[in-house]
């Protein structure tokens, strides 16, 4: 267990070094700002042990030689202070474009992930990989940049200029120095395997959180809080458990690495004041090793501190990194075609298909659908109808057999050309963030006012949003606001009918509208809809007695095939099915 987290760490920061390599300039730069700041820190010891040196006993002071000493000492500061400055602006830098180009990576990668995997995953537990655990990581990073370069130049420097003062007290500080390093490696081996559990429930609270806020509605509806609550208290109490862990282990390498470095300034006290009182050395560069004592042990409570956050750094970076390397969608042929000028010709050919390998679903599926088609699918729930849609628009790859658009292979074609050529209405609706006009035009950005407003009124929502008090630019949240359900959809509608696109796909388009109004849309429909190749998801039959084909389907596979008068003749399952419906 050990040596694979050792390895997993290894690659993790492997990763993000090939992230800084990026800005190497900065990194260098940081650096070398690094080693000045160091050095001129370093020197101020230095003149301090000769301004104490100018001090012989009372009445002896050399005011002149300290007043030079103490301006010296000023400058030096002042380009200290200057190059601190430079170098944690250089590591702002690097930290936040590392973390802006992981998080644009990591959004990419979800654009192009299968659907299958935002199926099989939590949004709110995608969202904390992208948004908290980046944070953590930059935490991490930042403190690492900034301590981690100026402690290990600090440790080099103070042991060479310990060493023009005294090579006796550098050997004893080095000799202590082991131990400091052996306690702060076995307190960072025991955070990450805490902090990594700690950022995975994390993951699961967030997911949590963002499900039951979500559908705050249902919870309510079904007195579900008490139970909503239980859950959330036993995640809440896990992340407790294991952030109490984290953050003991992180708070015991402080006070335990101070302790060596206590022992190091001992040390150097008892061994140096010997040495000045035989003549070795004098007060004054005591007094500048005593520093550099302070100036060699603060490091390594900065590293162990860093090399603690950095654990919890790693730790999340690991779960971004795992999401931006999940396996994408199957990538297109490089000579993908490009569907132009699509008459709506689309032939299904011994289809089979299946989420899961052990449970079929669609099995040896068949269809030949000619341009201006209309093609109902009914059927019981879960008989195959939208999955169906999502092989037609490829969400979905076929496990055997081929769907052809205008004689091609779907997976020969760009995904993009073929989801162009379906305009698709859903049972539920989806609207992003932004003005009524925005949502509209989401599919064809260079509409004019006139087609925006036309497409409204044939989808019978211009007159709502003409009472709206900004009309068109009126701002909806992804939820739609204070728009209703049925709003929410004539909207979604609206959006298809500015497109007009050759082929379309209503699956249940009109679930949430008054009768009233879903007979007026079914006339826009009926409008749109000529000349077009159209697949209908319905389960009010009432709806698809025009369709030229009705596909009857029943456990993945078409049981029934033609029109609503020969089917009703058959006395099969469809025939069922509409009496059930319209029975008395």
């Amino acid at each position: 267990m050990k040596k694979v987290v050792t390895d997993q760490q290894k690659t993790t920061v492997k990763k993000v070094l090939d992230y800084i390599r990026r800005y190497w300039f900065y990194l260098g730069l940081s650096i070398v700002l690094a080693a000045v700041t160091v050095a001129l820190t370093l020197y101020i010891p230095i003149l301090t042990g000769r301004a104490v040196d100018l001090i012989i006993t009372k009445g002896q002071v050399d005011f002149a030689g300290i007043l030079v000493i103490l301006e010296r000492m000023a400058v030096v500061i002042l380009l200290t202070a200057a190059a601190q400055w430079i170098m944690n602006a250089c590591n702002n830098k690097i930290t936040y474009n590392v973390i802006r180009d992981i998080r644009k990576e990591a959004f990419e990668r979800i654009e192009h992930l299968p659907l299958k995997y935002i199926d099989s995953h939590s949004y709110g537990e995608v969202v904390s990989r992208v948004i908290a655990d980046v944070d953590q990581f930059a935490d991490g990073l930042l403190m690492g940049f900034t301590q981690f370069f100026t402690g290990i130049v600090t440790i080099f420097g103070t042991l060479i200029f310990m060493l023009t003062i005294s090579v006796n007290i550098t050997v004893a500080v080095v000799v202590i120095t082991p131990l400091s390093l052996f306690v702060a490696s076995f307190i960072a081996k025991k955070t990450y395997v805490m902090f990594k559990l700690q950022s995975e429930t994390r993951g699961e609270q967030t997911a949590f959180i963002e499900e039951m806020v979500g559908n705050q509605k249902v919870v309510q509806a079904f007195s579900h809080e008490d139970e909503a609550l239980e859950q959330f208290d036993e995640i809440n109490g896990r992340l407790q458990k294991y952030s109490l862990r984290a953050i003991f282990f992180s708070s015991i390498t402080n006070p335990a690495t101070r302790f060596i470095n206590s022992l190091v300034y001992a040390t150097v006290g008892v061994i140096g004041a010997f040495l000045a009182i035989r003549g070795s050395i004098t007060v004054g560069q005591l007094s500048s090793l005593l520093s550099y004592a302070n100036q060699y042990t603060k490091p390594f409570n900065e590293i162990s501190g860093v090399v603690t956050e950095f654990q919890n750094a790693i730790a999340c970076a690991q779960r971004v990194f795992e999401l931006i390397e999940e396996e994408p969608q199957i990538p297109e042929p490089e000579q993908a075609v490009v569907l132009k000028d699509i008459d709506g010709n689309v032939k299904i050919e011994d289809v089979s298909f299946s989420y899961v390998p052990e449970q079929k679903l669609i099995e040896d599926f068949n269809l030949d659908v000619k341009p201006g088609q209309k093609i109902a699918i009914v059927g019981p729930t879960g008989c195959g109808k939208t999955t169906l849609i999502n092989l037609l628009m490829r969400f979905y790859d076929v496990t055997g057999g081929q769907i052809k658009v205008e004689n091609i292979d779907i997976r020969e074609v760009t995904r993009k050309s073929l989801r162009a050529g379906y305009g698709m209405v859903l049972q539920d609706t989806w609207l992003k963030t932004g003005t009524i006009r925005e949502n509209i035009t989401m599919g064809r950005p260079d509409a004019t006012e006139e087609e925006i407003i036309e497409a409204a009124k044939a989808s019978h929502i211009h007159s709502y949003i003409s009472r709206l008090p900004n009309g068109y630019d009126t701002w909806i949240t992804e939820d739609g606001g204070g728009l209703s359900q049925g709003q929410k959809q004539l909207l979604c509608i609206a959006r298809v009918m500015l497109c007009r696109p050759p082929m379309l796909i209503l699956d249940e388009a009109t679930s949430s509208i008054d009768t009233r109004t879903e007979l007026k849309i079914q006339q826009a429909f009926a409008k749109l809809m000529e000349g077009r190749t159209t697949f209908i998801v319905a389960h009010r039959l009432s709806t698809i007695r025009e369709a030229d084909v009705i596909l009857v389907m029943k456990d993945g596979k078409v049981i029934e095939q033609g029109n609503h008068e020969s089917l009703l003749e058959q006395g099969g399952f469809y025939r069922h099915l509409y009496e059930s419906q319209f029975a008395h």
